[in-house]
């Protein structure tokens, strides 16, 4: 085995229902976090962490009980267990959506959890709603595994590229509504609301999550349109001359349609020393959006 073996093949095209599949899966899960924990700024609340096994989605409240959902991608698993010593799960297979979402929701109230979600999915266009879908039902446990084995080696550079920063900064975690694994470096200062339209999501949501100005980077399967895995970087609000950033990772560029940095992940995944690779293009990038915005580096980055 290769010291870099460990980053596996991911072509989209090869599990691209699957991934349509899995994300809805997730938004479900999703949009019961929602329902079930406080707001923490910027949304991260409703996140899930990558672990050994899988994505979770821990200390969801009910009351005065907790409950943590688990999507286990090694036993292809969904499990739901509660701080009262109950769980409830059911195997991931091909099934469809809504399939999907009559289970969660009985596996909930078969642990006395009454919890209802708005069932239009987030960040998809022309989605339909989770209890009406029959269409997405595919589910490939091979590239779901290696969907979350890409999953952990991306945590873990990016947890390493996370602290080397002292200021604000979020956890490095998985957002279900874009699908993808997201760290983000804060520079302090507030900044204007975004004016995109994002597919049914308010205004007032994307305010709370762009409230502050923000270098953000990630890894994504390409699902959405754009076709290839990748890791990406954005600056908001982006400073003047940041798509002209030299960088030193010869596979990057900067895509003028996303307004963000891309490192394909292929690019990455052949590399020599994947790590050191990936760490490059995430500092570079950061580095051209904190100097040209003028951020305060000597006070939130470590020495």
């Amino acid at each position: 085995m290769s010291w870099n073996s460990h980053w596996p093949d991911l072509p989209l095209d090869a599990w691209s229902e699957t991934c349509d599949t899995l994300q809805l899966w997730t938004q479900i899960a999703g949009k019961v976090r929602l329902a079930c924990t406080p707001l923490i700024n910027h949304w991260w609340n409703v996140t899930f962490r990558v672990n050994s096994r899988g994505l979770i989605a821990p200390q969801n409240r009910c009351g005065d009980r907790t409950f943590d959902i688990a999507f286990d991608l090694v036993d292809h698993e969904l499990r739901i267990a509660s701080n009262d010593g109950r769980v409830e799960s059911f195997p991931l297979k091909p099934m469809p959506v809504a399939e999907f979402y009559v289970a969660f929701m009985e596996r909930l109230r078969s642990l006395d959890i009454d919890v209802s979600i708005w069932t239009t999915p987030c960040e998809i266009e022309s989605a339909m709603p989770f209890d009406e879908d029959h269409l997405h039902a595919q589910y490939d446990p091979e590239y779901v595994a290696r969907f979350h084995q890409a999953l952990v080696q991306s945590a873990r550079v990016l947890t390493e590229f996370r602290s080397r920063f002292i200021g604000k900064v979020s956890p490095v975690h998985f957002f279900w509504g874009s699908f993808d694994l997201a760290v983000t470096r804060f520079s302090g200062r507030t900044a204007p609301p975004p004016h995109g339209v994002t597919p049914n999501v308010a205004p007032w949501v994307m305010a709370e999550a762009y409230s502050h100005e923000v270098s953000s980077c990630g890894f994504w399967p390409g699902n959405g349109g754009f076709g290839q895995p990748a890791f990406y970087v954005y600056a908001y609000p982006e400073p003047e001359g940041y798509g002209d950033t030299p960088l030193r990772t010869a596979d990057a560029y900067y895509d003028k349609n996303l307004g963000q940095f891309i490192l394909p992940y292929e690019a990455v995944r052949h590399a020599r020393d994947p790590d050191a690779l990936l760490l490059g293009f995430l500092q570079d990038t950061y580095e051209g959006a904190a100097d040209l915005a003028q951020w305060d580096r000597e006070a939130l980055e470590r020495s």
